[in-house]
Order: structure tokens, then sequence, then C-alpha cells
């Protein structure tokens, strides 16, 4: 049975995490851009029309809302989750959606970092399983070797305990 934490009985959580800060670099660049720009329109022309710098005003939150507070939310209600039987990831802002992958079921975990990633600390997982989702691609992981080397071991020791736990044909 799940508690509350919607982990099964012998289920314990090993590492949660969030995509890398860098996700979050791209919207506040563009928080920055949209203030300078309504501070650039309302300080150069200061005799607009209060009607016209309040349209300016209803703008910018506007643009700020769709491609800062949204990615934003995004970001922070997306969560992955490594436990001792799966990994389970989450998402969503006004709808969440769930999936789960048994650690039994996956073949091979690798990872692979470019050169800003090494520099910041993060990567892409990719987490291989038979079936027909076959590969599952984590972007902007931090951490993304340990996560990998976590993964990987948590992946053989369930192998090891499901072994141990099937019985033997007659």
């Amino acid at each position: 049975m799940a508690g509350e934490s919607g982990l099964s009985e012998g289920e314990r959580s090993v590492l949660k995490l969030h995509q890398h800060w860098k996700t979050v670099l791209r919207p506040v660049l563009v928080l920055a851009l949209i203030i300078a720009a309504t501070l650039a329109v309302l300080l150069l022309v200061p005799h607009l029309v209060a009607a016209v710098r309040l349209g300016v005003g209803a703008v910018a939150l506007v643009l700020a809302l769709v491609f800062v507070a949204g990615p934003l939310l995004r970001w922070w209600t997306t969560s992955y989750e490594l436990t001792n039987r799966r990994l389970r990831l989450r998402a969503g802002v006004l709808t969440r959606r769930g999936r789960d992958f048994p650690l039994s079921r996956i073949s091979d975990v690798s990872f692979a970092q470019g050169l800003l990633d090494r520099m910041l600390g993060c990567g892409r997982l990719v987490v291989e399983s038979p079936g027909e989702h076959g590969q599952l691609v984590l972007t902007e992981i931090p951490g993304v070797q340990r996560v990998q080397a976590t993964l990987f071991q948590l992946v053989e020791d369930e192998q090891a305990r499901l072994a141990r736990e099937t019985p033997e044909p007659y």
C-alpha cells in the first residue's frame, strides 16, 4: 500500500532533484530585457498619454507572465525522484503528470555533458529500457555523474534483490 509520499511499502527515497538552475537563466534574462525595454520606452518618451503608458505596462506584464512566470513555474513543479525501486518523474503546473520507471526494467544508464554543462556541473541523463518507450532523456540534471552512478548502483541492487526473491523452477 502506498504511503503519503506515494512510496510503496519497503520503498525509500534516495534522491530528489529539479532541473539545474541553468534552466531558469533564460527566463531571468528575458525578464531583465522586458524591464529594460519597458523602462526605456517610458523614460525616453516621457510625454506619452497615461493610457499608452498603461498599455506599455500591460504588454510588459503579459510578456513577463508568458516568457518568465510560465517557464519558472514549469521548472519549479518538475521533479525527479530516485527511490530504491523506481525512477519517478512528476511535472505540471495546473495538472500533474507522473511517470514511473521500475529499476528492474532499466537496462542502461549513461550521461552526456557539453563544455558549459561540465563547467556548471549538470548534463543529460539517458535511461534505457526494453519496450515501446525505450529511451528516456532527462536534460539539465545537476550533478549528472553522481546521479548516473547512483542510479546504476540502485539498478544493480534492485536486480540482485529480485534475483534473490525469485524462486527457482523445479
